[in-house]
């Protein structure tokens, strides 16, 4: 089935002329049609745009070879992407009512290269309102389901973006990472998903949440995959102030890279009360494997791992209330009528955002107010940098570090609707690399009782995603955990 393929083998393929784009596509079509009733992974498909942009593909690669000119490295691949980044021609609604009638008329940065670079978007992807969520239940369009089990939620709030690529819909997807929510979904889904260093990849066209922690990421079926999609989206750009000063730099994944004397830390603090056994087991032996592979496994410390949930929902609501104050009705999206300008405000956002979003954006704005910001937005800084401090030490004495993406594996749909720090302290393991901007790779490392996907994430300092892309190349290449699929009966029901 064409749909199996990685990014890796179509390009090889169809350089052969053993496939077309045209076929691809069509595969994939099919696929969607046959599966997107049950998993509800897309909010906008373009599936007869994809078509005929195939087509043109096809076209474009025989004038390209036959005069002998290079071929754009996704030429004809299709793509997805999440719906909290602009694409021109497609609605943008970041799973909110609010701009359910809004389409943008440019490209997300990230989009505009991939396009560059050939590769064909398929549709948006299902996401928690303004992506504020772990679970994808929060969408105002409705819940996505985890193909490996329809009962289980994909993760959030890149969910939609993980079931496309975990169900074959997709071979590759755009996620973003504000507090987890490429790794948490990756690891949920048992796709291959990558957070990168704050400020590596341009944030223009993304819908802010949290300014200051939002990452663009993307999630494939395995590293090698994934590494070459990222190598397109990142880099320098002016157009995003908080665009890093690094130079683009190509990750080269390399099939006989040593783990040799890599020094991987093991923290303490990702491995207590609460997390389920199989999950530690998995974990645990995926480490193990590292240092059968030579690499040396060494405790750390990073102690204010503990305050991370109540530093990140502080700090992220309050960078929400700010960026949500401009959906007010007038600028974006439907509108609630009333008789004064006051009253249209408070008409509108009352009725078209979702109870996560107004939860969070009343934290936010409460932790702002006057009297209230030095005690808690401005506490939650000050211990924000102690979290960034317990990184910088611990990348003194190691490499990377291994831990469990989340607690649990996929829980079911609801199980948390009615206690939101329930469903918080599923990102307990993900928020302290955002609150640190370092960056995180995740990927499966095994499947629990219930065939549900284990993921790990590797940590690394600062733009060393090479490091650790390689990394976890090496372990894909002695292990079959992100070649497991859902069965199609658990797809199918």
């Amino acid at each position: 089935m064409l749909t199996n393929l990685t990014i890796f083998e179509i390009i090889t393929l169809l350089g052969r002329g053993e496939i077309s784009s045209g076929e691809l596509m069509q595969a994939y079509v099919e696929r969607i049609q046959q599966l997107e009733p049950r998993l509800h992974a897309f909010l906008t498909l373009r599936l007869e745009d994809a078509l005929n942009q195939a087509d043109v593909a096809d076209q474009q690669r025989a004038e390209l070879s036959r005069r002998g000119d290079a071929i754009p490295p996704l030429l004809g691949v299709p793509l997805a992407v999440k719906d909290v980044l602009a694409v021109a021609g497609m609605p943008c609604t970041a799973g909110s009512k609010i701009l359910e009638t809004f389409q943008p008329p440019y490209d997300a940065t990230v989009v505009a290269r991939l396009r560059a670079a050939g590769a064909i978007i398929l549709g948006k992807t299902n996401t928690d309102e303004f992506a504020m969520g772990s679970s994808t239940e929060n969408s105002a369009y409705g819940v996505t389901h985890n193909p490996w089990n329809l009962e289980r939620v994909p993760g959030g709030s890149s969910g939609g973006s993980a079931a496309a690529v975990a169900a074959r819909m997709a071979p590759a997807a755009l996620g973003t990472d504000t507090g987890g929510s490429v790794r948490q979904p990756a690891s949920f889904c048992g796709v291959t998903g990558i957070k990168p260093t704050y400020g590596r990849v341009s944030r223009y066209g993304l819908f802010a949440y949290g300014s200051s922690l939002d990452s663009v990421g993307a999630l494939a079926r395995d590293v090698a995959d994934l590494t070459l999609v990222f190598n397109i989206m990142q880099g320098c750009d002016p157009r995003d102030a908080t665009s890093g000063n690094a130079p683009q730099e190509q990750m080269n994944i390399e099939d006989n890279w040593s783990s040799r004397g890599l020094r991987v830390g093991v923290p303490d603090e990702y491995f207590g009360g609460g997390i389920q056994p199989e999950v530690e087991s998995a974990v645990r032996a995926a480490i193990q494997t590292y240092q059968s592979m030579g690499a040396e496994i060494i405790p750390v410390k990073l102690p204010h791992t503990q305050y991370a949930v109540p530093v990140y929902y502080l700090i992220a609501p309050a960078e929400a209330s700010a960026n949500l104050a401009r959906y007010d009705g007038l600028r974006y999206g439907p509108r609630v009528d009333a008789d004064d300008l006051h009253h249209i405000y408070t008409a509108t956002r009352g009725a078209l955002f979702g109870r996560e979003t107004k939860r969070r954006i009343m934290l936010g704005t409460y932790a702002l107010s006057a009297g209230y910001q030095d005690a808690y937005y401005g506490k939650a800084q000050k211990v924000r940098a102690l979290i960034r401090q317990d990184f910088e030490r611990a990348f003194k004495q190691v490499d990377m570090i291994a831990a469990p993406v989340a607690p649990t594996t996929a829980f079911k749909i609801g199980a948390h609707s009615g206690d939101p720090l329930a469903m918080y302290l599923e990102d307990i393991f993900t928020l302290p690399a955002n609150l640190a901007g370092v960056p995180g790779v995740a990927f499966p490392v095994g499947l629990d009782h219930e065939n549900l996907p284990i993921g790990m994430q590797l940590l690394g300092p600062h733009f060393q995603e090479q490091r650790l892309l390689n990394a976890a190349h090496r372990y894909q290449l002695v292990s079959d955990w992100h070649k497991a699929r859902p069965a199609e009966a658990s797809i199918l029901g």
